[in-house]
Parts: C-alpha cells; structure tokens; sequence
C-alpha cells in the first residue's frame, strides 16, 4: 500500500484523465490532438491545483513505446504525484509491452505506482490518502484487461470485453480489510471498463430506454431527467455501453463490505454519467482530448474533494476545446 501524505487546511484534491489514446505523431508541435490533450491537461491542473492526478486507461496504444515514454516525460513536468490504470488499448498487444511502460514510468520521480501479482493483471494496487494524520481515503486501481472470449450465439465462440476476476475481486476484499484496520473507511474504485452494476443503474435511474444524444450537460444536471430517487445524479448518456456481459459480482461485494463509495471507469468516450446505485456512486469519467472517438463538448476530468472523511463531492471539470476542430 502506498500513503500519501497533506497537511494542508484544504481538501485534498484528486484529478482524473481518461481516453486520451495519444500515438507518438500526435505529440509533435502543432498536432490539434495532442494540443488539446496539453491544453486540458493544463487548465484543468491551473484550475484544480490537484494534489493527485490519476489516469483511467487508454493513455495511448500497446508498443507505441515513444507515445508512452512522452506521456511520462510530460506528466513528471508538473512535479504532482500522478498514476494510471491501464485500458483495453494499453492491454491489446498482451502483458509484456505494458510491463515495460510500467519499468520505464517507475524511472520518473513523480509516478505513484506498485506492482502487482502478475496473474491480476498490470495495475492492481492501493493508494492510501493521509489527511492531517487521518486515513482519510483508499484510492484502488484494477486492471480490467482487454477482450476475452465470450460465447454470445450458439455459432461459437465470440469477443466481449473483460472485467474484474474472480481472483481480483478476492484481492480486493484484502486491501478493503487492510484499509479498514488502517482507519480508512471510504474508497474509491478507479478502473477503465465498467463493471456489469453500471448496466443495471443506467436502466433504474434514466428515464430514457438507453442513450439519449439529444441530452444536454445542463440536461443531466436537471432532476427532471432522472427517475425517482436518483435525482442526485448527473452527466449524460450518450452512448451504449460497453462492458463485460455477466455480472462479476463487483458490485455485491462493494455493497456488502460497505467501504467503497465511488467507482469511476473511462472506456465510453461518450457517457459521463454519475448515477448512486445500492450505496456505491458508479461515474463514467469525463474524456481528456480529442484522441480517438469523442464528442468535443464532453472534454476535460473529474475532480474528487477529499477532506478527513473521505470523498466531499465529485465533479466534472469541463474544457473548451473547440478551436482545435
């Protein structure tokens, strides 16, 4: 387990990236897309002042080595301790490219990062936040691979995309137990694929029969677009969703252990929804630039306010990037 430590008077602030899916040409000068990755980046660490900067997969693609390796040269410039989960893409080429991005991060002073039995994957490890000398908050990272396969007709064999497994769900329940005897008693989940409890919240707390594009951000802050009881919730829903198909039983284990409040996954470029389902916050990460699919209005990260207690409040930092269209 990794500690952070602050001292300050304020919260504690926790930023998280996501999708920004950088190849090594979009890093030269003038490229639109790696300039509106910087430009939000950027702003969002101008205007949050985080104190951790967390990225939730996809940073770029497997065995793109020089994407990677500015990736890392660019988040160390800010000297603010930031780390990742890795996504489909970082996974798609198999273990080995992915553990020697990890061997290359750990190089940089700033990186907060702790290897993991290699059987779970490439990024299963937990952040302990210390608040003014308080186990205020456990930040886990999971790794939620890439594709596996998944019989979806009686033609045979397909792909679906991977989740949490079941040897990853019992480490998960040890550093839960590990937190609690620390006096942590709020967590949250960063992954990039949804776990299948994100399916069954978007059906209880929209009104709608699935994505709505015509939704607005102001929409998604409105309670009229949200069934009774979920009138907290917010982002839109723009997007189907993508996930492993079955229920893990993620979300079960997180309800009945009590100590997880709030998961947050990238994967759907396109949803950022924030929706309190059995007592666990499930939030789709708002998207970071302009790599790969996105919808330029839906830019910039999500922003945790930690005080002794745990997380305050979550939001969506939104950044204009329109000029780079």
């Amino acid at each position: 387990m990794i500690k952070l430590t602050d001292n300050s008077e304020g919260n504690f602030r926790l930023l998280n990236l996501t999708d920004t899916q950088l190849t090594a040409g979009e890093w030269e000068e003038g490229n639109p897309t790696g300039m509106s990755f910087r430009e939000t980046t950027e702003t969002l660490i101008e205007r949050v002042s985080p104190n951790l900067i967390t990225i939730s997969g996809d940073l770029s693609y497997a065995g793109d080595f020089v994407s990677y390796r500015k990736y890392a040269d660019y988040m160390d410039s800010f000297k603010i301790p930031w780390t990742c989960c890795f996504g489909n893409h970082d996974n798609q080429d198999g273990d080995e490219p992915v553990r020697q991005v990890v061997d290359e991060y750990m190089k940089h002073k700033y990186f907060v990062f702790e290897k993991c039995e290699p059987s779970l994957g490439n990024s299963n490890f937990v952040i302990l936040i210390e608040k003014n000398g308080k186990s205020s908050e456990g930040v886990i990272l999971m790794d939620t691979h890439d594709q596996v396969p998944y019989r979806l007709s009686l033609s045979g064999q397909n792909r679906a995309w991977a989740g949490l497994t079941k040897e990853q769900l019992d480490w998960y329940e040890k550093r839960i137990e590990e937190l609690e005897k620390a006096g942590c008693h709020d967590s949250t989940v960063i992954l990039h694929i949804p776990i299948h409890a994100y399916f069954e919240a978007a059906k209880a707390a929209f009104r709608t029969d699935g994505p709505d594009k015509s939704m607005t951000i102001e929409d998604g802050d409105s309670a009229e677009y949200w069934n009774k009881g979920y009138e907290d919730s917010f982002g839109v829903y723009h997007e189907v969703l993508s996930g492993y198909p079955e229920d893990e039983g993620a979300l079960a284990l997180m309800s009945r252990l009590g100590n997880t409040k709030n998961v947050i996954c990238g994967h759907d470029h396109m949803n950022n929804w924030a929706v309190k389902f059995k007592g666990v916050r499930l939030i789709f990460a708002l998207k970071t630039g302009l790599g790969s699919y996105h919808e330029p209005a839906l830019n910039g990260g999500t922003v945790f306010e930690i005080d002794e207690n745990g997380v305050k409040s979550v939001r969506h930092e939104y950044v204009d990037i329109s000029k780079y269209l």
